[in-house]
């Protein structure tokens, strides 16, 4: 329940309307409020800041204060007329306008006859009403506390997610599956500690096998990058730990991580149509930047601290991180191979368009990256929507894994279109193309990445989405050919 005004008001408030008696009465219960000590009462709308003229329950707040001096304010000075009251404040609210009502009982000038007859009237008129509201409540606080004698935690949400994909195509068909187990845990608003719990099959696919010389350079879980494979492969048999870290705001428009298990995908490259494996595409490719997300780092998550800072008043926010893999390793440790720093300069000028530009610094193997990234989207309207992401940058150094001197400059782009409801209502479909490591010196041809899928929800908790990814030239190597795979995605909530 709220407190608020109408423009038809009986005569405590101005004379017509029976109903409005309610809401005069949670207008005087703001006085009782038990969680924010009230300053002195006010003897003026006006010194309330959050009560405008044009409110439409000004003239009700204005009639209390001036005819019966029961409006109180915060100490900041407000009212905070749309705040919920819990029962409790109710109880002490009513309580207090009862009083009132027994003080000026005997001052015909301020409490009329009228008023008197309005009030026995309410009183009869809504009595079944109230039993009813006084049984629900009833029910609900025996509901209540059942629930928080078996609740898993006063402070912890617990959450999940079951991915489950058939998949079909060039190679043997596979089953591959990955379960994650969400525990989120705040004791205040701006206070979050994140636990993720990881298990899976260590299922594989045809785009993410080895290829040529027994390399993978480019796939799922590639040693240069990212080249796509569905995103949710090689997840261990065994329970992992898959992300630990302490999310706080020192300011409202600021929020700093920090853990020993980050991975970059959740604060850097983020993009309203290809961003989630249980959302939208199911190749790694077209959900990051390969060149901006580094495949080392993001699949193994390491200790880092990551910062989102959204600019007061302007259309600007920059995120950045540092993120060492290895910060566990006495030989490598916090600033050793392999980590990466990332910094992004995100701009969103309204809703429907943002443009996000980054660089990475990396060190993977031994080997020195540097990546310079753009990320744009741009929604037509609520059903259609486009979006593309283009890289460059430099791989330079001996690259301990691959036994080779490296001298790289690779180049990356994706682009794609997403329909929402299309054809059934609450459906989503996308289709994007992209060529994920662009470099003559690696291989002798270029891979190329295509991927269309269209996602069915048949509950809040449960989707079914089949897709068709082609991968032409997998690992830059001529001979690969093309590969293919059908997959039909099941992903459960729980």
């Amino acid at each position: 329940m709220k407190s608020a005004g109408s423009q038809t008001h009986f005569s405590v408030c101005g004379p017509q309307s029976v109903r409005w008696i309610g809401v005069c009465l949670l207008s005087l219960g703001i006085l009782a409020l038990s969680e924010v000590p009230a300053t002195a009462q006010v003897t003026s709308v006006s010194q309330l800041s959050d009560v405008q003229p044009t409110d439409w329950a000004y003239q009700a707040l204005q009639s209390l204060v001036e005819r019966y001096g029961v409006i109180a304010g915060y100490p900041d000075g407000t009212f905070r007329g749309n705040r919920p009251l819990s029962r409790y404040e109710f109880a002490a609210a009513l309580n207090t306008v009862l009083n009132r009502i027994e003080e000026l009982g005997g001052a015909a000038t301020l409490l009329t006859q009228e008023d008197l007859q309005t009030l026995q009237r309410l009183q009869q008129d809504y009595q079944v009403a109230l039993d009813q509201v006084r049984s629900r409540l009833d029910d609900i606080d025996t509901r209540l506390l059942a629930l928080e004698n078996t609740r898993f935690s006063a402070t912890t949400q617990l959450d999940g997610e079951a991915i489950m994909a058939l998949t079909g195509g060039s190679e043997n068909s596979t089953l591959v599956s990955r379960v994650r187990l969400n525990l989120l845990s705040s004791w205040q608003n701006r206070h979050l500690l994140v636990t993720q719990l990881q298990t899976g099959n260590n299922g594989g696919d045809s785009v993410g096998l080895v290829h040529a010389e027994g390399e993978n350079f480019l796939g799922t879980r590639g040693l240069l990058a990212d080249g796509g494979g569905l995103d949710y492969v090689g997840a261990d048999s065994g329970v992992q730990l898959n992300r630990l870290y302490y999310s706080f705001q020192p300011l409202e428009n600021l929020a700093i991580s920090v853990g020993p298990r980050l991975v970059p995908r959740d604060f850097i490259d983020r993009n309203r149509f290809a961003n989630h494996e249980r959302l939208d595409f199911n190749s790694s490719f077209f959900i990051n930047n390969p060149l901006i997300v580094q495949n080392q780092i993001d699949r193994n998550p390491g200790a880092g601290i990551a910062v989102n800072w959204r600019l007061n008043n302007t259309p600007f926010a920059v995120n950045a991180l540092y993120i060492a893999s290895d910060a566990n390793s006495p030989t490598r440790g916090w600033f050793g191979d392999r980590y990466q720093g990332s910094v992004e300069v995100e701009y969103t000028p309204n809703s429907p368009l943002a443009l996000r530009l980054q660089y990475t610094r990396a060190n993977l193997d031994r080997t020195e990256v540097n990546a310079f990234g753009a990320n744009v989207e741009w929604s037509f309207n609520r059903f259609f929507g486009a979006f593309g992401r283009f890289g460059i940058g430099t791989y330079e150094g001996y690259h301990s894994q691959l036994g080779r001197d490296l001298d790289l400059q690779p180049k990356s782009w994706a682009v794609g279109f997403s329909v929402r409801d299309f054809l059934i209502p609450g459906t989503a479909a996308g289709i994007a193309l992209g060529q994920p490591f662009i470099e003559r010196n690696l291989g002798n041809s270029t891979q190329t990445n295509f991927e269309v899928f269209y996602n069915l929800g048949l509950s809040d908790r449960l989707s079914i989405t089949p897709s068709l990814i082609l991968v032409n030239h997998a690992d830059n190597q001529s001979q690969s050919g093309l590969t293919w795979q059908a997959t039909l995605r099941t992903v459960i909530l729980f």
